[in-house]
């Protein structure tokens, strides 16, 4: 009987603790959001989520700074522009699968070389938002802490050994990691150096285990690699390298520093492109005073911090909340309240609307055409080289800025092309036909997708079965003389003056 009576009472006490459970979940669902917010994870409102997983205790012991972006399910893409969406796809979390096409070519056709130009990773905000606590990102890489990669420890221990290393200029004196705990303004996360050691992957097991592009006794006259001098774009182009070719001689690597962000190195001198820049500039400021709603959420953003609107505008906040927002960091808030999810939606909206009229005034695309000129010229080049059996680099990487990758997707055409998002890369690929060993072809793909016959030098070329890439001709062609008819001339150096 007295067994019967303690089995009895553990039942209802498992009972108890079951209903209990069931309760504090169900009342969870009607906390305010400013306690949601001081759990381990939250959530951003529009965003499904797969699961949320439990937190061992090493994560339970590290602080809200370290907190992980719970992945948001990105498969499918909403009908209409939305603000959330694109916003994801701009942070570029490292985990979430992509498709890549590169390496991707009939069999009868020899990859001859590949150029890359990438942006830098995942970085801390240029601006800080005025009266308000910077977001608490740590730029210590740390292999035990998510987003993270199986050769994050090995990149860091290699990253220590290069002194050897020929940086050019100013490189020579930047550090070739991100160490310090609390980030530095426009400093390189961990998420940043991951996504690059990602990409650096995908380019090795397409171009290097598939195609051969290098044979293992590789020599440094076969690489190109060039970087601006910021450390975001070095520790980004090393983190590729790293991972694209992993424990490479230090010996090898001689890095170019790059003193402009549009890559024109001795040609520079275009009064008309700084012309272009200047009405798209004015273009821009006339679009964003029409917005009456972006008026209304800097006005409210503003009275949040307690600044005049137009020191919070040129704050540039959105730059600030994208860090907030990617690295799912609560957004500031003061004594006079929070900036939150419906001010970021307001100001991503309009930059989506901006990107949108950007494309149809055209304005844009005249200062890419002449900023990119350089660029894409001695892109162009060095393929026509390589398609003579000269010698050229074989593997190039430009390690640049979003305002480098912009102006080259609009000068090549690709209008449908989104903003570059952290770690985007778009790579140039070289191929022969091996049957017929003078017609040499160029592809052209944009973070992975194939987007050669996108561009406006070969959206009219016929694919037939016998020519199913774009000739190499035909991105000459445009490089050389058709890129100067937008703006009414034969010439890069007419056309600049």
């Amino acid at each position: 009987m007295l067994l019967r009576n303690r089995f009895i009472l553990l039942l209802a006490l498992a009972a108890l603790l079951a209903f209990l459970s069931l309760s504090l979940q169900f009342f969870s669902r009607w906390l305010p959001v400013s306690m949601q917010l001081k759990t381990h994870h939250h959530v951003l409102p529009g965003l499904p989520v797969r699961f949320i997983p439990a937190m061992s205790e090493r994560e339970e012991a590290l602080s809200a700074k370290n907190r992980k972006r719970i992945m948001p399910d990105l498969l499918t893409e909403p009908s209409a522009p939305d603000p959330l969406y694109e916003a994801n796809l701009y942070c570029n979390t490292p985990g979430v699968a992509e498709r890549s096409m590169e390496g991707h070519a009939p069999h009868n056709f020899k990859l001859l070389s590949v150029q890359v130009m990438i942006r830098h990773g995942d970085r801390y905000p240029l601006y800080a938002i005025p009266k308000t606590k910077r977001p608490d990102i740590d730029c210590v890489l740390e292999p035990d802490r998510k987003p993270s990669h199986p050769s994050l420890a090995d990149f860091i221990n290699h990253m220590v050994k290069g002194s050897e290393a020929q940086l050019d200029g100013t490189l020579s004196s930047l550090p070739r990691f991100p160490s310090h705990s609390q980030c530095e303004m426009g400093e390189l996360t961990q998420t940043g150096v991951v996504q690059h050691l990602y990409n650096g992957q995908i380019l090795r097991e397409n171009y290097l285990k598939k195609h051969k592009l290098l044979s293992k006794d590789w020599t440094a006259k076969q690489l190109y690699i060039e970087s601006t001098g910021k450390s975001r774009t070095l520790q980004s182009g090393l983190a590729l390298l790293y991972s694209f070719l992993p424990g490479f001689d230090w010996k090898k690597i001689s890095i170019k520093h790059q003193w402009s962000s549009i890559f024109c190195s001795s040609h520079c001198d275009c009064p008309m492109r700084n012309h272009y820049l200047e009405e798209e500039q004015r273009r821009q400021y006339s679009y964003r005073i029409k917005n009456v709603q972006l008026e209304k959420t800097y006005i409210d953003m503003a009275k949040v911090v307690g600044v005049p609107t137009r020191l919070l505008r040129a704050s540039n906040p959105i730059d600030s909340l994208l860090c907030h927002f990617c690295h799912n960091v609560t957004f500031p808030c003061t004594k006079n309240g929070c900036i939150d999810i419906e001010h970021f939606k307001v100001i991503k909206a309009h930059q989506i609307e901006d990107e949108r009229e950007r494309h149809e005034k055209q304005l844009y695309n005249k200062y890419a055409l002449l900023a990119t000129y350089p660029l894409l010229n001695q892109t162009a080049s060095r393929m026509q080289r390589i398609s003579e059996g000269k010698k050229a680099e074989v593997f190039a990487l430009y390690s640049a800025h979003d305002v480098t990758l912009s102006p080259v997707l609009s000068a090549i055409g690709l209008t449908e092309a989104r903003f570059p998002r952290f770690a985007a890369r778009l790579v140039f690929e070289l191929w022969q036909n091996t049957e017929k060993q003078k017609e040499h072809y160029v592809r052209i793909l944009y973070n992975g997708e194939d987007v050669t016959f996108q561009t406006s030098f070969c959206r009219e070329h016929q694919r037939r079965s016998s020519r199913p890439l774009c000739p190499l001709s035909k991105f000459v062609n445009f490089v050389k003389k058709e890129m100067f008819s937008a703006v009414n001339s034969t010439s890069y150096y007419d056309a600049c003056r």
